[in-house]
Protein backbone atom coordinates (compact mmCIF):
# COMPACT_ATOMS: atom_id res chain seq x y z
CA UNK A 1 0.00 0.00 0.00
CA UNK A 2 1.07 3.45 -0.91
CA UNK A 3 2.55 5.83 2.58
CA UNK A 4 0.49 8.35 3.56
CA UNK A 5 2.80 10.49 1.92
CA UNK A 6 4.00 8.68 -0.86
CA UNK A 7 2.59 9.82 -4.37
CA UNK A 8 0.26 7.65 -5.78
CA UNK A 9 0.48 6.72 -9.69
CA UNK A 10 1.17 9.90 -11.98
CA UNK A 11 0.26 10.39 -15.65
CA UNK A 12 1.87 8.91 -18.63
CA UNK A 13 5.07 10.45 -19.91
CA UNK A 14 5.83 12.21 -22.47
CA UNK A 15 8.81 12.21 -24.70
CA UNK A 16 10.24 14.49 -27.55
CA UNK A 17 12.08 13.76 -30.62
CA UNK A 18 13.60 16.00 -33.94
CA UNK A 19 16.03 14.59 -35.84
CA UNK A 20 19.64 16.34 -35.70
CA UNK A 21 20.84 18.89 -38.56
CA UNK A 22 23.57 21.21 -39.39
CA UNK A 23 23.42 24.22 -38.50
CA UNK A 24 22.60 25.68 -42.60
CA UNK A 25 19.17 23.87 -41.76
CA UNK A 26 18.39 24.81 -38.79
CA UNK A 27 15.77 28.02 -39.23
CA UNK A 28 14.27 26.08 -41.67
CA UNK A 29 13.58 22.53 -39.52
CA UNK A 30 12.58 25.39 -36.48
CA UNK A 31 9.85 26.51 -38.50
CA UNK A 32 8.53 22.60 -39.46
CA UNK A 33 9.60 21.66 -35.76
CA UNK A 34 7.08 24.29 -34.59
CA UNK A 35 4.03 23.55 -37.23
CA UNK A 36 4.52 20.01 -36.26
CA UNK A 37 4.23 20.26 -32.52
CA UNK A 38 1.54 22.77 -33.10
CA UNK A 39 -0.15 20.67 -35.10
CA UNK A 40 0.05 17.33 -33.49
CA UNK A 41 0.39 18.24 -29.94
CA UNK A 42 -2.11 19.38 -27.61
CA UNK A 43 -0.28 21.49 -24.95
CA UNK A 44 -3.13 20.29 -22.05
CA UNK A 45 -0.73 19.26 -19.74
CA UNK A 46 -2.64 19.71 -16.50
CA UNK A 47 -5.26 17.55 -17.85
CA UNK A 48 -2.01 15.34 -19.61
CA UNK A 49 -4.09 15.39 -22.85
CA UNK A 50 -1.69 15.34 -25.53
CA UNK A 51 0.41 13.52 -28.19
CA UNK A 52 3.89 12.62 -28.26
CA UNK A 53 7.03 14.33 -28.41
CA UNK A 54 9.44 11.19 -29.35
CA UNK A 55 13.53 11.09 -28.17
CA UNK A 56 13.37 14.00 -25.07
CA UNK A 57 14.45 12.73 -22.01
CA UNK A 58 13.76 8.85 -22.92
CA UNK A 59 12.47 6.79 -20.02
CA UNK A 60 13.00 3.04 -19.32
CA UNK A 61 10.43 1.02 -17.46
CA UNK A 62 11.14 0.14 -13.88
CA UNK A 63 13.57 -3.00 -13.56
CA UNK A 64 12.81 -5.80 -10.84
CA UNK A 65 14.96 -8.53 -10.38
CA UNK A 66 13.83 -12.16 -12.12
CA UNK A 67 16.02 -14.29 -11.27
CA UNK A 68 15.90 -13.27 -8.02
CA UNK A 69 12.23 -12.44 -7.68
CA UNK A 70 11.44 -14.18 -4.69
CA UNK A 71 14.22 -12.94 -2.84
CA UNK A 72 13.51 -9.27 -3.70
CA UNK A 73 9.96 -9.74 -2.78
CA UNK A 74 10.19 -11.48 0.26
CA UNK A 75 12.88 -8.70 1.48
CA UNK A 76 10.12 -5.83 0.24
CA UNK A 77 8.19 -7.40 2.32
CA UNK A 78 10.55 -7.41 5.18
CA UNK A 79 11.47 -3.92 4.64
CA UNK A 80 7.64 -2.74 4.97
CA UNK A 81 7.53 -4.04 8.63
CA UNK A 82 7.59 -1.65 11.72
CA UNK A 83 10.10 -4.05 12.98
CA UNK A 84 12.67 -3.29 10.64
CA UNK A 85 12.18 0.00 10.67
CA UNK A 86 12.97 0.24 14.00
CA UNK A 87 15.72 -2.03 13.51
CA UNK A 88 17.13 0.49 10.57
CA UNK A 89 16.66 3.24 13.03
CA UNK A 90 18.79 1.66 15.89
CA UNK A 91 21.98 0.79 13.00
CA UNK A 92 21.51 4.77 11.61
CA UNK A 93 21.29 5.95 15.18
CA UNK A 94 23.99 3.85 16.41
CA UNK A 95 26.12 5.27 13.79
CA UNK A 96 25.55 9.07 14.45
CA UNK A 97 26.38 8.09 17.82
CA UNK A 98 30.12 7.61 17.03
CA UNK A 99 31.74 10.72 16.67
CA UNK A 100 33.47 10.84 12.91
CA UNK A 101 33.93 14.36 12.40
CA UNK A 102 37.36 15.55 10.13
CA UNK A 103 39.09 19.03 9.43
CA UNK A 104 41.39 20.59 7.19
CA UNK A 105 44.05 20.78 9.44
CA UNK A 106 44.23 16.88 10.14
CA UNK A 107 48.16 15.86 9.92
CA UNK A 108 49.07 12.10 8.32
CA UNK A 109 47.43 8.66 9.74
CA UNK A 110 49.47 7.94 12.04
CA UNK A 111 51.15 11.13 13.06
CA UNK A 112 48.11 13.02 14.36
CA UNK A 113 45.66 11.08 17.08
CA UNK A 114 42.47 12.81 15.65
CA UNK A 115 42.05 9.90 13.45
CA UNK A 116 42.06 7.46 16.13
CA UNK A 117 38.03 8.35 16.58
CA UNK A 118 37.79 6.51 13.23
CA UNK A 119 38.21 3.07 15.35
CA UNK A 120 35.40 3.55 17.23
CA UNK A 121 33.36 3.80 14.30
CA UNK A 122 35.24 0.68 12.99
CA UNK A 123 34.14 -1.14 16.24
CA UNK A 124 30.72 -0.09 15.78
CA UNK A 125 30.33 -1.59 12.59
CA UNK A 126 31.81 -5.19 13.25
CA UNK A 127 29.39 -5.15 16.11
CA UNK A 128 26.36 -3.86 14.10
CA UNK A 129 27.37 -6.25 10.99
CA UNK A 130 28.38 -9.06 12.23
CA UNK A 131 27.68 -10.87 8.78
CA UNK A 132 28.82 -8.72 6.26
CA UNK A 133 32.49 -8.93 8.06
CA UNK A 134 32.41 -12.87 8.29
CA UNK A 135 31.28 -13.35 4.68
CA UNK A 136 33.15 -10.76 3.06
CA UNK A 137 37.08 -9.90 2.41
CA UNK A 138 38.13 -6.68 4.23
CA UNK A 139 40.94 -4.48 3.45
CA UNK A 140 42.23 -1.54 5.28
CA UNK A 141 43.88 0.85 3.59
CA UNK A 142 46.17 3.79 5.40
CA UNK A 143 44.49 2.57 8.57
CA UNK A 144 41.04 3.91 8.37
CA UNK A 145 39.80 3.57 4.69
CA UNK A 146 37.52 0.15 4.34
CA UNK A 147 37.33 -2.35 1.07
CA UNK A 148 34.90 -4.57 1.79
CA UNK A 149 34.69 -7.49 -1.19
CA UNK A 150 31.30 -9.63 -1.70
CA UNK A 151 32.97 -12.39 -4.30
CA UNK A 152 30.72 -13.22 -6.44
CA UNK A 153 30.36 -16.68 -8.45
CA UNK A 154 31.21 -15.62 -12.02
CA UNK A 155 34.65 -13.98 -12.48
CA UNK A 156 34.04 -12.71 -16.03
CA UNK A 157 31.33 -10.17 -14.53
CA UNK A 158 33.05 -6.49 -13.41
CA UNK A 159 32.35 -6.02 -10.22
CA UNK A 160 29.72 -3.34 -8.95
CA UNK A 161 31.51 -0.68 -6.49
CA UNK A 162 29.45 1.15 -4.15
CA UNK A 163 31.27 4.34 -2.31
CA UNK A 164 30.31 6.01 0.84
CA UNK A 165 32.16 7.87 3.63
CA UNK A 166 32.44 7.76 7.20
CA UNK A 167 33.58 11.07 8.19
CA UNK A 168 30.85 14.08 8.88
CA UNK A 169 31.20 17.56 8.38
CA UNK A 170 32.37 19.55 11.83
CA UNK A 171 29.66 21.08 14.17
CA UNK A 172 29.86 24.67 15.05
CA UNK A 173 29.96 24.92 18.86
CA UNK A 174 28.47 28.23 18.92
CA UNK A 175 25.23 26.87 16.49
CA UNK A 176 24.86 23.65 19.48
CA UNK A 177 21.64 25.05 21.30
CA UNK A 178 19.98 26.02 17.80
CA UNK A 179 19.61 21.94 17.03
CA UNK A 180 16.42 20.70 18.13
CA UNK A 181 18.75 17.11 19.50
CA UNK A 182 22.01 17.06 20.39
CA UNK A 183 24.05 16.19 16.93
CA UNK A 184 25.45 13.18 18.05
CA UNK A 185 22.38 12.16 19.53
CA UNK A 186 21.01 10.27 16.86
CA UNK A 187 17.77 10.56 18.25
CA UNK A 188 14.59 8.91 16.64
CA UNK A 189 11.01 10.77 17.78
CA UNK A 190 9.26 8.48 16.40
CA UNK A 191 9.23 9.59 12.48
CA UNK A 192 12.86 11.26 12.03
CA UNK A 193 16.17 10.25 12.75
CA UNK A 194 18.21 13.55 13.94
CA UNK A 195 22.20 13.88 14.29
CA UNK A 196 25.15 14.88 11.91
CA UNK A 197 25.36 12.84 9.48
CA UNK A 198 22.07 10.96 8.86
CA UNK A 199 22.00 12.73 5.06
CA UNK A 200 25.71 12.88 4.86
CA UNK A 201 26.83 10.45 4.65
CA UNK A 202 26.30 7.94 6.94
CA UNK A 203 22.80 6.76 5.70
CA UNK A 204 24.66 6.21 2.64
CA UNK A 205 27.06 3.87 3.77
CA UNK A 206 24.43 2.48 6.41
CA UNK A 207 21.86 1.43 4.13
CA UNK A 208 24.85 -0.55 1.74
CA UNK A 209 25.98 -2.41 5.13
CA UNK A 210 22.19 -2.80 6.34
CA UNK A 211 21.07 -4.07 2.63
CA UNK A 212 24.01 -6.59 2.41
CA UNK A 213 23.80 -7.75 6.23
CA UNK A 214 19.71 -8.19 5.49
CA UNK A 215 21.05 -10.39 1.74
CA UNK A 216 23.43 -11.58 3.61
CA UNK A 217 20.74 -13.32 6.55
CA UNK A 218 18.44 -14.38 3.74
CA UNK A 219 21.55 -16.89 2.35
CA UNK A 220 22.07 -14.78 -0.50
CA UNK A 221 25.27 -15.49 -2.58
CA UNK A 222 26.06 -12.62 -5.23
CA UNK A 223 27.03 -13.56 -9.16
CA UNK A 224 28.28 -10.54 -9.83
CA UNK A 225 31.10 -9.32 -6.83
CA UNK A 226 30.13 -5.90 -5.38
CA UNK A 227 33.20 -3.98 -4.00
CA UNK A 228 32.48 -1.48 -0.74
CA UNK A 229 34.84 1.37 -0.71
CA UNK A 230 34.16 3.64 1.95
CA UNK A 231 36.80 6.67 2.89
CA UNK A 232 37.09 8.73 6.04
CA UNK A 233 38.18 12.43 5.03
CA UNK A 234 35.69 13.08 2.14
CA UNK A 235 34.77 17.04 3.78
CA UNK A 236 38.21 17.37 3.44
CA UNK A 237 39.10 16.41 0.10
CA UNK A 238 39.92 12.62 0.31
CA UNK A 239 43.16 12.41 0.44
CA UNK A 240 43.94 10.66 3.21
CA UNK A 241 40.94 8.11 2.49
CA UNK A 242 40.15 7.92 -1.23
CA UNK A 243 42.74 8.51 -2.86
CA UNK A 244 44.91 5.91 -1.07
CA UNK A 245 41.69 3.28 -1.87
CA UNK A 246 41.61 3.90 -5.37
CA UNK A 247 45.49 2.93 -5.69
CA UNK A 248 44.33 -0.21 -3.93
CA UNK A 249 40.87 -0.83 -5.70
CA UNK A 250 42.56 -0.45 -9.27
CA UNK A 251 45.07 -3.03 -7.74
CA UNK A 252 42.53 -5.19 -7.14
CA UNK A 253 40.84 -5.27 -10.55
CA UNK A 254 42.47 -2.78 -12.81
CA UNK A 255 41.80 0.27 -14.41
CA UNK A 256 38.33 0.42 -15.66
CA UNK A 257 37.49 -3.00 -14.33
CA UNK A 258 34.40 -1.97 -12.44
CA UNK A 259 31.31 -1.94 -14.02
CA UNK A 260 29.88 0.79 -12.65
CA UNK A 261 30.13 2.72 -9.34
CA UNK A 262 27.09 4.58 -7.19
CA UNK A 263 28.59 6.96 -5.07
CA UNK A 264 26.48 9.92 -3.25
CA UNK A 265 25.24 12.70 -4.65
CA UNK A 266 22.03 14.19 -6.33
CA UNK A 267 18.49 12.91 -4.61
CA UNK A 268 14.81 12.92 -5.91
CA UNK A 269 12.08 15.19 -5.18
CA UNK A 270 9.30 17.25 -6.73
CA UNK A 271 10.21 19.35 -9.37
CA UNK A 272 7.26 21.07 -11.02
CA UNK A 273 4.59 18.77 -10.05
CA UNK A 274 6.76 15.88 -10.95
CA UNK A 275 8.68 13.41 -9.05
CA UNK A 276 11.84 13.42 -10.37
CA UNK A 277 15.29 11.13 -9.44
CA UNK A 278 18.84 13.28 -10.81
CA UNK A 279 21.54 10.89 -10.53
CA UNK A 280 24.73 13.13 -11.25
CA UNK A 281 26.70 12.47 -14.06
CA UNK A 282 28.90 14.57 -14.16
CA UNK A 283 30.39 16.92 -11.21
CA UNK A 284 32.14 20.37 -11.61
CA UNK A 285 35.27 21.24 -11.21
CA UNK A 286 37.40 22.86 -8.57
CA UNK A 287 39.83 25.65 -7.72
CA UNK A 288 40.30 27.89 -4.57
CA UNK A 289 42.39 30.96 -5.56
CA UNK A 290 44.27 32.83 -3.32
CA UNK A 291 44.65 36.55 -4.08
CA UNK A 292 47.68 38.64 -2.18
CA UNK A 293 48.60 42.13 -1.64
CA UNK A 294 51.87 43.09 -0.29
CA UNK A 295 52.49 47.22 -0.11
CA UNK A 296 55.18 49.13 2.49
CA UNK A 297 54.09 48.91 5.94
CA UNK A 298 54.87 51.96 8.44
CA UNK A 299 53.15 53.78 10.97
CA UNK A 300 49.32 54.80 11.03
CA UNK A 301 49.89 58.38 11.72
CA UNK A 302 51.17 58.75 7.92
CA UNK A 303 49.00 56.76 5.93
CA UNK A 304 49.02 56.36 2.02
CA UNK A 305 45.82 56.25 0.36
CA UNK A 306 45.37 52.89 -0.04
CA UNK A 307 46.20 50.21 2.04
CA UNK A 308 47.13 46.65 0.99
CA UNK A 309 43.48 46.22 2.59
CA UNK A 310 41.83 48.94 1.24
CA UNK A 311 43.30 47.39 -2.16
CA UNK A 312 42.45 43.56 -1.52
CA UNK A 313 38.82 45.26 -0.99
CA UNK A 314 38.46 46.92 -4.34
CA UNK A 315 40.18 43.91 -6.07
CA UNK A 316 37.14 41.66 -4.29
CA UNK A 317 34.90 44.01 -5.65
CA UNK A 318 35.41 44.00 -8.81
CA UNK A 319 35.39 40.24 -8.45
CA UNK A 320 32.02 40.16 -7.40
CA UNK A 321 30.91 42.64 -9.92
CA UNK A 322 31.74 40.48 -12.42
CA UNK A 323 30.80 36.88 -12.20
CA UNK A 324 31.78 34.20 -14.82
CA UNK A 325 29.08 34.37 -17.40
CA UNK A 326 26.65 30.86 -17.51
CA UNK A 327 25.17 30.08 -20.66
CA UNK A 328 23.42 27.06 -21.56
CA UNK A 329 25.03 24.36 -24.00
CA UNK A 330 23.18 22.23 -26.09
CA UNK A 331 24.25 18.46 -25.11
CA UNK A 332 25.79 19.32 -21.70
CA UNK A 333 23.79 17.54 -18.49
CA UNK A 334 21.93 20.69 -17.44
CA UNK A 335 20.48 21.25 -20.87
CA UNK A 336 19.54 17.82 -21.16
CA UNK A 337 17.78 18.16 -17.52
CA UNK A 338 15.52 20.91 -18.63
CA UNK A 339 15.12 19.21 -21.35
CA UNK A 340 13.68 16.15 -19.13
CA UNK A 341 11.49 19.56 -17.68
CA UNK A 342 9.74 20.01 -20.30
CA UNK A 343 8.86 16.82 -21.62
CA UNK A 344 7.63 15.55 -17.92
CA UNK A 345 6.85 18.18 -15.24
CA UNK A 346 2.81 19.86 -15.67
CA UNK A 347 3.93 22.47 -13.52
CA UNK A 348 6.40 24.22 -15.79
CA UNK A 349 5.56 27.56 -17.41
CA UNK A 350 4.17 26.79 -20.69
CA UNK A 351 6.41 29.65 -22.51
CA UNK A 352 9.55 28.06 -20.77
CA UNK A 353 8.38 24.39 -21.97
CA UNK A 354 7.80 25.56 -25.62
CA UNK A 355 11.16 27.35 -25.71
CA UNK A 356 13.43 24.29 -24.43
CA UNK A 357 11.67 21.93 -26.51
CA UNK A 358 12.30 24.10 -29.86
CA UNK A 359 16.00 25.29 -28.22
CA UNK A 360 17.56 22.08 -30.00
CA UNK A 361 16.90 23.73 -33.40
CA UNK A 362 16.78 27.44 -32.51
CA UNK A 363 19.36 30.08 -31.18
CA UNK A 364 16.75 32.39 -29.81
CA UNK A 365 14.45 29.79 -28.19
CA UNK A 366 18.01 28.81 -26.43
CA UNK A 367 18.60 31.96 -25.05
CA UNK A 368 14.95 32.76 -23.83
CA UNK A 369 14.70 29.34 -22.20
CA UNK A 370 18.18 29.72 -20.77
CA UNK A 371 17.09 33.44 -19.31
CA UNK A 372 14.14 31.70 -17.69
CA UNK A 373 15.72 29.25 -16.09
CA UNK A 374 18.59 31.12 -14.72
CA UNK A 375 16.04 33.44 -12.62
CA UNK A 376 16.58 30.23 -10.62
CA UNK A 377 19.55 30.86 -8.53
CA UNK A 378 20.12 27.02 -8.30
CA UNK A 379 19.88 25.95 -11.72
CA UNK A 380 22.01 28.76 -12.72
CA UNK A 381 25.11 27.54 -10.36
CA UNK A 382 24.83 24.17 -11.22
CA UNK A 383 25.90 25.39 -15.06
CA UNK A 384 28.03 28.08 -14.57
CA UNK A 385 31.07 28.76 -13.32
CA UNK A 386 30.51 30.03 -9.40
CA UNK A 387 32.50 32.18 -7.11
CA UNK A 388 32.51 32.77 -3.44
CA UNK A 389 34.97 35.26 -1.50
CA UNK A 390 35.24 32.97 2.08
CA UNK A 391 38.48 33.54 4.04
CA UNK A 392 39.72 37.44 4.26
CA UNK A 393 43.00 38.48 6.78
CA UNK A 394 45.46 40.90 6.70
CA UNK A 395 46.79 43.69 9.72
CA UNK A 396 48.17 42.50 12.76
CA UNK A 397 47.38 45.86 14.85
CA UNK A 398 45.92 49.19 15.33
CA UNK A 399 48.24 52.37 14.40
CA UNK A 400 50.39 49.68 11.93
CA UNK A 401 50.35 49.54 8.36
CA UNK A 402 49.37 46.52 6.91
CA UNK A 403 52.15 44.78 5.18
CA UNK A 404 50.30 42.20 3.85
CA UNK A 405 46.65 41.03 2.66
CA UNK A 406 44.87 38.03 1.41
CA UNK A 407 41.74 36.23 0.40
CA UNK A 408 40.84 33.10 -0.36
CA UNK A 409 38.18 32.39 -3.16
CA UNK A 410 36.03 29.32 -3.84
CA UNK A 411 35.10 28.38 -7.57
CA UNK A 412 33.14 25.36 -8.64
CA UNK A 413 33.73 25.30 -12.09
CA UNK A 414 31.41 24.35 -15.10
CA UNK A 415 31.09 21.52 -16.88
CA UNK A 416 31.55 23.39 -19.90
CA UNK A 417 34.60 24.71 -18.74
CA UNK A 418 38.20 24.28 -17.46
CA UNK A 419 41.08 25.04 -14.37
CA UNK A 420 42.95 26.83 -17.27
CA UNK A 421 39.63 29.16 -17.99
CA UNK A 422 38.97 29.51 -14.57
CA UNK A 423 42.21 31.08 -13.76
CA UNK A 424 42.41 33.30 -16.74
CA UNK A 425 39.43 34.64 -16.06
CA UNK A 426 40.66 35.91 -12.46
CA UNK A 427 43.77 36.94 -14.43
CA UNK A 428 42.26 39.38 -16.92
CA UNK A 429 40.03 40.99 -14.94
CA UNK A 430 42.40 41.85 -12.25
CA UNK A 431 45.27 43.22 -14.10
CA UNK A 432 43.27 47.18 -14.43
CA UNK A 433 43.40 47.68 -10.92
CA UNK A 434 47.37 45.68 -10.20
CA UNK A 435 48.01 48.70 -12.75
CA UNK A 436 45.81 51.40 -11.18
CA UNK A 437 47.29 50.52 -8.16
CA UNK A 438 50.97 50.68 -9.20
CA UNK A 439 51.42 46.88 -8.30
CA UNK A 440 53.92 44.10 -9.68
CA UNK A 441 51.39 41.47 -11.15
CA UNK A 442 52.12 37.60 -10.75
CA UNK A 443 49.59 35.11 -11.43
CA UNK A 444 49.37 31.36 -10.76
CA UNK A 445 53.35 31.46 -11.42
CA UNK A 446 53.19 33.93 -14.33
CA UNK A 447 54.67 37.47 -14.56
CA UNK A 448 52.07 39.45 -15.82
CA UNK A 449 53.36 42.90 -15.92
CA UNK A 450 57.49 43.84 -16.11
CA UNK A 451 59.07 42.97 -13.43
CA UNK A 452 61.78 45.47 -14.15
CA UNK A 453 59.35 48.37 -13.26
CA UNK A 454 59.01 50.31 -10.37
CA UNK A 455 56.04 49.36 -8.13
CA UNK A 456 54.65 50.53 -5.38
CA UNK A 457 53.93 46.74 -3.83
CA UNK A 458 52.99 43.38 -5.73
CA UNK A 459 49.72 41.60 -6.43
CA UNK A 460 50.09 37.54 -6.25
CA UNK A 461 47.29 34.79 -7.51
CA UNK A 462 47.74 31.38 -6.45
CA UNK A 463 46.20 28.21 -5.61
CA UNK A 464 45.07 28.56 -1.89
CA UNK A 465 46.12 26.10 0.86
CA UNK A 466 48.75 24.13 -1.93
CA UNK A 467 45.36 22.34 -3.01
CA UNK A 468 45.81 21.22 -6.73
CA UNK A 469 43.13 21.97 -8.89
CA UNK A 470 40.69 19.37 -10.62
CA UNK A 471 38.80 19.55 -13.96
CA UNK A 472 35.22 19.11 -14.05
CA UNK A 473 34.34 15.14 -14.43
CA UNK A 474 34.26 13.31 -17.83
CA UNK A 475 30.77 13.10 -18.73
CA UNK A 476 29.24 9.04 -18.06
CA UNK A 477 27.70 8.00 -20.86
CA UNK A 478 23.82 8.01 -20.63
CA UNK A 479 22.07 7.56 -24.38
CA UNK A 480 22.22 3.69 -24.53
CA UNK A 481 24.16 3.06 -22.06
CA UNK A 482 23.40 -0.16 -20.09
CA UNK A 483 24.39 1.17 -16.46
CA UNK A 484 22.27 4.16 -17.09
CA UNK A 485 19.52 2.44 -17.89
CA UNK A 486 20.35 0.06 -14.96
CA UNK A 487 20.29 2.22 -12.73
CA UNK A 488 17.07 4.18 -13.82
CA UNK A 489 15.10 0.81 -13.52
CA UNK A 490 16.53 -0.15 -10.06
CA UNK A 491 15.24 3.49 -9.00
CA UNK A 492 11.72 3.28 -10.11
CA UNK A 493 11.19 -0.18 -8.85
CA UNK A 494 12.88 1.21 -5.58
CA UNK A 495 10.35 4.10 -5.67
CA UNK A 496 7.09 1.97 -6.60
CA UNK A 497 8.05 -1.20 -4.21
CA UNK A 498 9.01 1.35 -1.34
CA UNK A 499 5.12 2.72 -2.35
CA UNK A 500 3.33 -0.49 -2.95
CA UNK A 501 2.53 0.91 -6.43
CA UNK A 502 3.60 -0.13 -10.24
CA UNK A 503 4.39 1.64 -13.35
CA UNK A 504 7.53 3.38 -15.32
CA UNK A 505 6.28 7.05 -14.75
CA UNK A 506 5.46 7.42 -11.44
CA UNK A 507 9.38 9.04 -11.21
CA UNK A 508 11.26 10.32 -13.88
CA UNK A 509 15.00 9.68 -14.15
CA UNK A 510 17.05 12.75 -15.51
CA UNK A 511 21.04 13.48 -15.70
CA UNK A 512 21.80 15.78 -13.21
CA UNK A 513 25.19 17.54 -11.95
CA UNK A 514 26.69 17.94 -8.70
CA UNK A 515 28.21 20.86 -7.95
CA UNK A 516 30.25 19.60 -4.38
CA UNK A 517 32.86 17.26 -5.31
CA UNK A 518 32.49 13.71 -3.62
CA UNK A 519 35.14 10.74 -3.18
CA UNK A 520 34.02 9.77 -6.83
CA UNK A 521 36.95 12.63 -7.84
CA UNK A 522 39.61 10.09 -7.23
CA UNK A 523 38.12 7.04 -9.31
CA UNK A 524 37.76 7.99 -12.20
CA UNK A 525 40.32 5.40 -13.39
CA UNK A 526 37.90 2.72 -11.99
CA UNK A 527 35.11 3.05 -14.88
CA UNK A 528 33.55 5.63 -16.90
CA UNK A 529 30.28 4.52 -15.32
CA UNK A 530 30.01 6.81 -12.72
CA UNK A 531 26.49 7.89 -10.66
CA UNK A 532 26.29 10.55 -7.78
CA UNK A 533 23.03 9.16 -6.51
CA UNK A 534 21.58 8.83 -3.01
CA UNK A 535 18.18 7.54 -2.71
CA UNK A 536 17.29 10.46 -0.80
CA UNK A 537 13.89 12.48 -0.70
CA UNK A 538 14.65 15.95 -0.90
CA UNK A 539 12.05 19.30 -0.49
CA UNK A 540 11.22 20.91 -3.80
CA UNK A 541 13.40 23.09 -3.88
CA UNK A 542 16.56 21.41 -2.48
CA UNK A 543 19.55 20.14 -3.57
CA UNK A 544 20.43 17.79 -0.22
CA UNK A 545 18.26 16.02 2.61
CA UNK A 546 17.13 18.50 5.74
CA UNK A 547 20.13 20.06 7.04
CA UNK A 548 23.49 19.07 5.20
CA UNK A 549 26.37 20.93 6.76
CA UNK A 550 24.23 22.89 8.96
CA UNK A 551 21.85 22.85 12.16
CA UNK A 552 19.20 19.98 12.63
CA UNK A 553 20.76 17.83 9.67
CA UNK A 554 18.38 14.47 9.90
CA UNK A 555 16.17 12.33 7.80
CA UNK A 556 12.88 10.80 7.88
CA UNK A 557 13.51 7.12 8.79
CA UNK A 558 10.77 6.03 6.46
CA UNK A 559 12.96 7.50 3.42
CA UNK A 560 16.70 5.79 5.10
CA UNK A 561 14.36 2.47 4.94
CA UNK A 562 13.75 2.96 1.57
CA UNK A 563 17.87 3.75 0.40
CA UNK A 564 18.33 -0.14 2.15
CA UNK A 565 15.67 -1.01 -0.62
CA UNK A 566 17.57 0.76 -3.16
CA UNK A 567 21.06 -1.00 -2.57
CA UNK A 568 19.12 -3.95 -2.06
CA UNK A 569 17.44 -3.35 -5.45
CA UNK A 570 20.59 -2.36 -7.12
CA UNK A 571 22.62 -5.30 -6.09
CA UNK A 572 20.44 -7.90 -7.16
CA UNK A 573 19.33 -5.95 -10.61
CA UNK A 574 23.43 -5.71 -10.97
CA UNK A 575 23.74 -9.59 -10.34
CA UNK A 576 21.25 -10.37 -13.07
CA UNK A 577 22.46 -7.65 -15.64
CA UNK A 578 24.58 -8.19 -18.90
CA UNK A 579 26.78 -5.68 -18.22
CA UNK A 580 30.34 -7.21 -18.48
Amino acid sequence: MPTKDGPGPLPEPVSAHSPSTSSSKRIFIALIVTLTLLAKCTWTWYGFDRGSIDGVCSQVSELIPERNYELWESLSNTYSTDSFKLKAVNWLSGAIQVPTESYEDFGPVGTDPRWERFQAFHDYLLEAFPLVHAKLELTKVNTYGLIFVWKGSDKALKPLLLAAHQDVVPVDSTTIDQWTHPPFSGYFDGETIWGRGSNDDKNGLMGIMSAIETMLENGHKPARTVVLAFGFDEECGGHHGAKTLAVELEGMFGMYGYAMLVDEGCTYGDKFGRVIATPGIAEKGYLDVRVEVNTPGGHSILPPPHTSIGILADLLVKIEANPFKAHLARGSPMYKAAQCLAAYSPGLPEHLRKDILLSEYSDKALRAAEKQLFTSAMFKALVGTTQAIDIVQGGVKVKALPEQAWAAINHRISTESSVDETKSHDTNLLKPLANAFNLSYVAFGATITDPTAPAYGNLNLSEAFGKKPLEPAPFTPIDGAAPYELLSGTIKATFNSHRGIGGSDTIIVSPGVTSGNTDSKHYWNLTPHIFRYGHVRAAEGELHGAGMHTVNEAIPADNFVEIIRFFTTLILNADESTLL
